[in-house]
């Protein structure tokens, strides 16, 4: 595959959490990259949080 716009193209690294400061290339194929343990743990906690206030709602107003 020939890439004629690869100078135009910023550097990019999926695997980085920070968003590069330009938009990154302009075909990404992988929709899942790669987590850190921290980001798995903070989304853990987010979801055990959200779904105990969910059911502790519920159970208050029953």
């Amino acid at each position: 595959m020939n890439d004629d716009h690869a100078e135009q193209r910023p550097e990019y690294d999926p695997t980085e959490p920070q968003p590069p400061a330009r938009e990154p290339p302009l075909r990404s194929t992988a929709p899942q990259g790669e987590y850190t343990t921290g980001q798995v743990a903070t989304g853990f906690a987010i979801a055990t949080i959200g779904i105990a206030i969910t059911f502790g709602l519920a159970l208050l107003m029953a």
